[in-house]
């Protein structure tokens, strides 16, 4: 077993794992809790076989690439994004399908964090003889599932604070008005965003004042879980996010807020669940429970503030507008976080400043 700092592996081992990585991102935003994997049998240099993983429940990777090779996979090697399970739980063990294909070599990108597997598959492989490589693409292969890594690491799920700005760090006008900072081709990458999450957090303020869909836009067929924290319920009667049809709609409140809302939400398909208290923490750990592995958070400078501060957010991504508006009441993306020296700011790692035509996105991982 092999895996060390420096690029491990051939060529061509590196181009068969990238290929699992762009197999495993077809199923990106729908995999959750478990991870996004592919995997790929190579025979005398030629692929044979391939699959990724569609959804808990539903066969693993290898599962569909050994299917695809057939008995032609005796003696074959199988590359792997993540280290073959080594346990029973909706579906069997990965390792034992690999041992009984007869392979003669395996390959992984990485191992697997969840305790329950961690090193056991790649062991169970060495055990019948085959040899193993690991640690081929691997820093790529932890960029494919850093949600996933997240969720079993911290017992919650990945949370990405997204906002867009103009130049002057404002999200709206001072009358609160604010379609639209950036360009299409830019909220074109925000609607692909929201397909890689399973779900989208707002707060009650976003969803008064701006009336939004928080969908994919067509961008996949994956919608996000969309996601309103509110302590007040008090919302009009017509807004978008009420048409369950296109995408279900969770809103989390306390139980004793305004009965009369809670009901008219309940009786057009809007599910309303109680969490005391309403904090970002607490829909953190209800979404844990439901199973979600990464989520977005969409809201106004308060609640992104409160986010950011009870340590729900891991990354941020910041679209920026070359735009200026001013004024001295414009909200701003992040609200007050009681600090008040320059030494005390939240500093932003792994920085990437992209040009989007328009607009630039400047992102980071953010440490507490």
């Amino acid at each position: 077993m092999t895996s060390t700092p420096a690029e491990v592996g051939t060529a061509f081992d590196r181009e068969m794992m990238r290929r699992c990585i762009a197999l495993a991102k077809q199923a990106e935003g729908r995999t959750a809790p478990n991870p996004m994997v592919g995997a790929v049998v190579v025979k005398e240099g030629k692929i044979i076989g391939e699959g990724f993983h569609p959804g808990a429940g539903q066969p693993h990777a290898e599962v569909f690439a050994l299917r695809e090779a057939g008995d032609a996979a005796k003696g074959a090697t199988i590359y792997v994004s993540l280290e073959p399970c080594n346990h029973y739980g909706r579906t069997p063990p990965c390792s034992l399908a690999v041992v009984k294909a007869g392979l003669a070599k395996v390959v992984v990108g990485m191992v697997d964090p969840d305790p329950r597997v961690s090193g056991g598959g790649i062991q169970t492989i060495l055990d019948a003889g085959i040899e193993a490589l690991v640690g081929v693409e691997e820093q790529a292969c932890r960029g494919l599932n850093v949600g996933f890594i997240h969720r079993i690491l911290q017992k919650q799920p990945f949370g990405i604070l997204k906002y867009a700005m103009t130049l002057d760090g404002k999200i709206a006008t001072t009358t609160g008005h604010s379609a639209w900072i950036t360009h299409q081709e830019t909220r074109n990458l925000v609607h692909k965003l929201r397909a890689t999450c399973d779900a989208v957090i707002v707060g009650g303020n976003t969803v008064r004042l701006d009336n939004p869909h928080l969908t994919s836009h067509g961008a996949t067929d994956h919608n996000p879980l969309r996601v309103i924290v509110s302590q007040r319920l008090d919302f009009p009667k017509d807004r978008h996010l009420w048409n369950t049809a296109i995408a279900a709609t969770l809103i989390l409140t306390k139980a004793d807020v305004n009965p009369e809302m809670q009901k008219f939400l309940q009786d057009v398909g809007v599910e309303v669940a109680h969490i005391d208290p309403v904090s970002p923490k607490a829909v953190m750990q209800y979404l844990y429970e439901r199973g979600c592995m990464q989520v977005l958070w969409e809201c106004g400078g308060t609640l992104a503030a409160e986010a950011i501060a009870e340590g729900t957010v891991q990354k941020v991504m910041a679209f920026i507008a070359p735009k200026i508006i001013g004024g001295q009441a414009a909200p701003t993306p992040v609200g007050n976080l009681g600090l008040t020296l320059m030494d005390q700011a939240l500093q932003l790692e792994n920085i990437k400043l992209q040009n989007l035509g328009h607009d630039f996105l400047l992102e980071g991982s953010l440490k507490l």
